[in-house]
This record gives structure tokens, C-alpha cells and sequence, in this order.
């Protein structure tokens, strides 16, 4: 067959297998263009999950009538000139394939008015044939109707699910523009039933609303608030404390200047931030904003725009998982409570040797885990902080009371009862213990990290050139987390000295694990990932254990290590270490009042 040009309408109907998947790719477009239009309000209207009918009408700049043509044929848009429009773009819809794919595989109706017209006009396309432009009343805006999706590619319609699957989809696509979008109103109809109506939020709690009604209550109650800016960098948004952990990846929403992504940089940094924090096979909720140049981010690498790539990577990556390691590293008694966020140090006694890091809770010889090294002395010097004896009874009233309170019992050697301000906190007193120790082994590998055991017999890995020029990059960055590694040839590397703690894992595997990482993302943390596991497992056997009878003293003492503690919300597994019952929770249990 001779090369030949392409009619015009079979090139926009195979530019609409790519961006035309099903009705909820339909909605997306069209909603990034009322976006992009300035809408404030935007209504979208649905039959039969999208298949017989889709209506979007917003109340954004609209278009003339000698724009409606155009605004139907193969790459015309008004968003971008010259290449440097295209390398600085920050609106959704850039590549003027949209509204002429839609049209390719659809009945369409296009009307639009701007706000200098006395009228507006509208143009219809049904098999890719346009019509003139005739006048029409509307008020200012734009509205699209698509009907009768893929009727002229029954191929397609056949691949698409039920109608509630598809609607759901377009549920999911508002949802998302929703959260990337605060100020812009958004209603959802399907068969003539409003099924969403979410108004503009130009306040902070209207945007917490939002979230709310979006991603439910729950994830609301536990989320935590980030906003933090460096590097003309900014994140802002809120992530779910590791309690309220996922099954699946659905509550993950990442946006990019306003536009949804999905970039395994991004995974890859969320997924280190709550690496110690979550139970095995978990997925974290999040939603969070990154704001940057838009000349340091290239959003035309993939037809849906739903992949980027940044010109900083590195930068990226460092900054997102810095950001949330932090927020979720004060996850513990007292941030977010109505209680003091934390304590000052011991009186006689220095602010570090107070911290996580100090030997006050390291485990005993005999396996137990000492809660206090002496317990005694550490009460007895709170007492003098706080004015009174540390357990509650003659505590002088006006000392302020700590997060978790103070000791009045132990339930069958397992959990530690505490009153607090608030009412009643309970705590799982292994799981507690299990992360002090463990946050103490981290702060003390981490001062002492480039310790390295030297094999007795060097072992030959047989390595691919990528990852030879992989490991060239970051010799000096192994060799300070304890490997030595060297060049044999062009594809052999010679394993010679691997981390002392590491000494009796897979040293082999864990090698090319972390090669393959640098290979596909620049960077690993697999060694960071096997030392963790490692210390988690020490601090297990070296934590208290149940069934043992711990004193008021000792309890107390372990409430105050917990609120000293980063992450002592949940332990090493991902577990919650405390709960709080306030007064009013605890009312409605005896019904009192009612």
C-alpha cells in the first residue's frame, strides 16, 4: 500500500482512542475547558452514566461565533502561541484535540456566549460534519452536549461497563477537579437527580467542608494540615495519620499546578514518608497541592496530561518526603490536642538528654525493657516540674497537665488507664514501649551508620551497563551506608565489605535491589527499608511485654517517654498506641443526661 493522507476525520478519531476512553474522559475534557474559560460555577448534567446524554454549561468567558468552527477542528486552541507558551503552559487543555475527538465519535452541540455579545450562538457536528453558526439565547458562558457517545464505533461501546460503573467514573473525575479547584461550584446530576452540589469554598473552612464531602468525614477527622514552601516549591494540603490507613490507593489525590497526576516520583516519596508508620499491604490518603514554575515541570509528555516530568526530580522528591516525614514524625500525644504540645526537660538536665535519643528507655539486660533508668528519679524529678507527686495525688491544680495525663491502673497487664484533661486515655503499653525503643535504635544507627564488615571472600554480581553507570553515580553514597563495592569489569561488580547489622541478611539481593532502584529512579532507600525492619524487630524483643505488672511510677514514666516520642501515635506495625475517651464520649456510654 502506497503512503496516503489521512482524512481529516479518521486522524480525530484515532486522536480520540487516545483521550477518549469512556464518558468520564468526555467530562474531564470538557471540564478543563470551563476552567480554563474562568468558570465559577460549573453544571453538568448525565443520562444514563454518559452514554445517551452529557451536558456541561458553565459561566466562563465564552466564545464569538467566528470561534465555534475553530474550536471543532484538529489542533486549535487559544491557549498557546509559540513554543515558549508551550514549555511555561499552566492551563489544563492545551493541544486542541479534544472537542474535535469528542465530536469524531458523537452528536455534539457546542454553544457559547461572551459578555460584550448580545447573543450567543452554537454550532452542531454529527460525523464530522460542522454546521454555520446560528444565533441562540443563553446567558454568558459555554455549553457542550454530547450525545449518543461512540454511535458510529459500536467497537468501543461494546468495552464499556454498566451504567453505574461509568457513572461512578464521572463521579470520580468531579470529585478530583473539585479538590484541585476550591473556589469553582460544581453540580452533578445523573437521570435528573443532583447528586452533587458542592459550593465555592474561598475560606479555610469552607475548603475543609470540601474535603469532607469529597473524601468523607473520617478522612477529615484524621487528617493532618501541611502547608510548607522551599526552593519556590510549596505543598500545601492534608495528609490521613497512619491509623486511618486504606486497603486500597483510592483516597490518594496529587496535584500539580491544579492538574491531577499520577508520577511514581510522587509515589515513590509518599510511599518512604510512611514507611515505618504503616501496616504491611496499607495505602496512606492524602490530598496535596504542589505548586512550582511552571517551566520546571513538562506537563506534554502523555496525550490524557495525567503523567509530568520535573526538571528537578531530585529536588522533588527530597522536598515531598522531608515535608511529610515531618508532619508525620509529630504524630504523637499532645499535637493536635488540647493538651500541652510537649514538655520542658528535665530540671538539672539538658534539652538532648531528654530526647528520643537518650538512654533513658533502653532495654535492661534481663529482656523486659526498663521504662526509666531509675524510674524513681525520673518521677521524682517531674514531680518537681509539675508541682506535685506525678500521680495525680497533691499535684498542685495550676501545673499544667501533660497530654496523656497520669497513671491510675493497669488493665490485666496489657493496657495503662490515664486521666487526662479530656477524660480517659488508654493505652496499649507493648505497642508504646515497641516504638520508644525503636525510634531510640534509629537515632542511634543513624549516629553510627557507616560501621561496615568486611567479607571473607568478595562476592562477583554480574550487573547489566545501566546499572554499572548507575553505581558509578552513587559509589560515595553506598560506601556511607557501609557497602563497599568495585569495578571488575565492564559488567561485574565485586561485593566486598556489606553494613555490620546487615551482615547475616541477603547482602546479594539486598545489592541488586538497591542497583535496580538506581537504575529506575535515581535513588533507593532499600538499605534504609532492611535496617528498619531489622531495628523494628530488636525493638519488638526489647520492649515491655504483656502480662507484665508495671507500678504507677512506671507508667508514668512511659506516658512521658511516649509524648517525648516522634511517631509514638502508632508503633512499629502501623498500630494505634493510645486512644482518648473524652467526657462526652464517656457520658454517652452511662447515658447521662439523656
Amino acid at each position: 500500500m502506497s503512503i496516503r493522507q489521512l482524512p481529516t476525520h479518521l486522524v480525530n478519531q484515532i486522536a480520540a482512542g487516545e483521550v477518549v476512553e469512556r464518558p468520564a474522559s468526555v467530562v474531564k475534557e470538557l471540564l478543563e475547558n470551563a476552567l480554563d474559560a474562568g468558570a465559577s460555577r460549573i453544571r453538568l448534567e448525565v443520562e444514563q452514566g454518559g452514554l445517551r446524554r452529557l451536558r456541561i454549561s458553565d459561566d466562563g468567558r465564552g466564545m464569538g461565533a467566528e470561534d465555534l468552527p475553530l474550536a471543532l477542528s484538529p489542533h486549535a486552541t487559544s491557549k498557546i502561541e509559540s513554543l515558549d507558551d508551550l514549555e511555561a503552559v499552566s492551563s489544563f487543555g492545551f493541544r486542541g484535540e479534544a472537542l474535535p475527538s469528542i465530536a469524531s465519535v458523537s452528536r455534539l452541540r457546542l454553544a457559547s456566549r461572551p459578555a460584550e455579545a448580545d447573543s450567543g450562538f452554537e454550532v452542531r457536528s454529527e460525523g464530522g460534519q460542522t454546521s454555520e453558526a446560528v444565533p441562540v439565547g443563553m446567558p454568558q458562558g459555554t455549553v457542550v452536549e454530547v450525545r449518543d457517545l461512540f454511535y458510529n464505533t459500536p467497537a468501543r461501546r461494546k468495552f464499556l461497563k454498566t451504567e453505574r460503573t461509568e457513572f461512578n467514573h464521572i463521579d470520580d473525575t468531579i470529585r478530583r477537579l473539585a479538590l484541585a479547584n476550591m473556589t469553582v461550584g460544581f453540580e452533578l446530576f445523573h437521570n435528573g437527580r443532583a447528586v452533587r452540589r458542592l459550593p465555592p469554598a474561598d475560606n479555610e473552612a469552607a475548603r475543609s467542608r470540601r474535603v469532607g464531602e469529597v473524601c468523607g468525614e473520617a478522612f477529615l477527622d484524621q487528617a493532618l494540615v501541611l502547608d510548607n514552601q522551599h526552593a519556590e516549591l510549596r505543598l500545601s494540603g492534608w495528609i490521613a495519620r497512619p491509623s486511618f490507613s486504606r486497603s486500597q490507593a483510592d483516597l490518594q489525590f496529587f496535584f500539580v499546578n491544579g492538574r491531577l497526576v499520577r508520577d511514581r516520583l510522587v509515589a515513590h516519596a509518599v510511599k518512604q514518608a510512611y514507611r515505618d508508620v504503616l501496616f504491611h499491604g496499607r495505602h496512606p490518603a492524602f490530598v496535596l497541592r504542589l505548586s512550582l514554575d511552571p517551566r520546571r515541570v513538562d506537563v506534554n509528555v502523555h496525550p490524557q496530561k495525567t503523567e509530568v516530568r520535573f526538571r528537578d526530580g531530585r529536588l522533588v522528591h527530597d522536598f515531598l518526603f522531608s515535608t511529610i516525614n515531618r508532619a508525620l514524625a509529630d504524630t504523637r500525644p499532645g499535637q493536635g490536642h488540647s493538651a500541652p504540645a510537649s514538655l520542658p526537660a528535665w530540671p538539672g538536665t539538658s534539652a538532648a538528654s531528654a530526647s528520643p535519643s537518650s538512654p533513658m528507655a533502653w532495654p535492661r539486660q534481663d529482656g523486659q525493657g526498663g521504662l526509666a533508668l531509675p524510674v524513681s528519679e525520673q518521677l521524682e524529678r517531674y514531680a518537681q516540674l509539675a508541682g506535685g507527686s506525678g500521680q495525680g495525688a497533691g499535684r498542685d491544680a495550676e501545673a499544667p497537665i501533660p497530654p496523656l495525663g497520669f497513671a491510675v491502673a493497669q488493665i490485666h497487664g496489657v493496657y495503662v488507664l490515664a486521666e487526662n484533661a479530656e477524660g480517659l486515655v488508654m493505652v496499649d503499653m507493648h505497642a508504646a514501649h515497641e516504638r520508644i525503643v525503636y525510634e531510640q535504635l534509629k537515632q542511634r544507627w543513624s549516629d553510627d551508620r557507616v560501621r561496615s564488615q568486611r567479607l571473607l571472600v568478595p562476592e562477583r554480581l554480574a550487573v547489566s551497563s545501566r546499572e554499572v553507570n548507575a553505581l558509578e553515580r552513587h559509589l560515595d553514597a553506598l560506601g556511607r551506608l557501609g557497602f563497599e563495592l568495585d569495578l571488575a569489569g565492564p559488567e561485574t561488580v565485586l561485593l566486598r565489605a556489606v553494613p555490620s547489622l546487615l551482615a547475616q541478611a541477603n547482602p546479594i539481593g539486598l545489592v541488586r535491589d538497591v542497583l535496580a532502584d538506581l537504575v529506575e529512579l535515581g535513588d533507593s532507600s532499600r538499605v534504609e527499608s532492611a535496617m528498619d525492619e531489622l531495628l523494628s524487630t530488636m525493638a519488638c524483643h526489647g520492649s515491655v511485654r504483656a502480662n507484665r505488672r508495671l507500678n504507677l511510677e512506671e507508667m508514668n514514666a512511659l506516658l512521658r517517654d511516649m509524648e517525648r516520642t516522634e511517631r509514638s501515635d502508632q508503633c512499629n506495625h502501623g498500630r494505634p498506641t493510645w486512644v482518648q475517651l473524652d467526657m462526652k464520649s464517656l457520658d454517652r456510654l452511662f447515658l447521662r443526661g439523656q
